[in-house]
């Protein structure tokens, strides 16, 4: 006779046979579970769209209050070459620090809530980084459409800065973030906030 123990959270459980040491689940609910998820980051991401865009839009602003600051101005040149780093990269990194913060909290209490969660601090950067890797992912996106050199740079004819609707820098902004989306789920979830497997120890009666 078999008896098999699942060791997962510093507790033991007895089971009956090894077919039940582990819940059976179906592919489709799998699918279903990654759906819901999928669903509350996408409502997540959301509002730290919100938050982006609104740290991005108050730097601008007083970036232009108080300086007279343009988002397409130059704030550094890269090395001596024809590339600068432009003061809506400035801006675009500070809104993502503060919305990445933001995002993580909610994720950590919501999304993956049912994950064994680490520390604040030691589940934080792993989601830094994967922020930071889609963050380079967006960089190059909005300069891309920044860019009136680019193929797919917005129209300045439609998107000519006269409203805040109309302003080429949030379009390329929330663009940026929609993109970067997917990407930002997929690696969160199977490393920022993954759940460990259970642990089986087997023990047999002595022959």
């Amino acid at each position: 006779m078999s008896l098999k123990f699942s060791v997962e959270r510093g507790h033991l459980s007895s089971e009956s046979s090894p077919e039940s040491s582990t819940e059976q689940k179906t592919w489709g609910s799998r699918f279903l579970r990654a759906s819901r998820q999928f669903i509350k980051f996408g409502i997540v991401g959301g509002s730290g769209t919100l938050v982006n865009l609104a740290v991005a839009a108050l730097s601008k602003k007083i970036a232009g209050w108080t300086a007279g600051i343009h988002e397409s101005d130059a704030f550094m040149n890269l090395l001596g070459s024809a590339f600068h780093i432009r003061w809506y990269h400035v801006f675009m990194t500070i809104a993502f620090l503060v919305a990445n913060t933001w995002n993580y909290q909610l994720n950590r209490m919501w999304t993956f809530k049912t994950a064994t969660i680490v520390s604040w601090w030691r589940g934080f950067f792993p989601f830094l980084a994967t922020g930071l890797v889609a963050f380079i992912a967006s960089q190059v996106v909005a300069t891309l459409l920044m860019n009136e050199t680019s193929p797919i740079a917005l129209s300045s004819e439609i998107f000519d800065d006269s409203t805040g609707f109309r302003t080429k820098f949030y379009w390329a902004l929330v663009i940026s973030i929609l993109v970067s989306m997917p990407v930002n789920f997929i690696v969160n979830k199977y490393w920022t906030f993954k759940k460990p497997k259970s642990k089986v120890v087997v023990e047999t009666d002595p022959v």
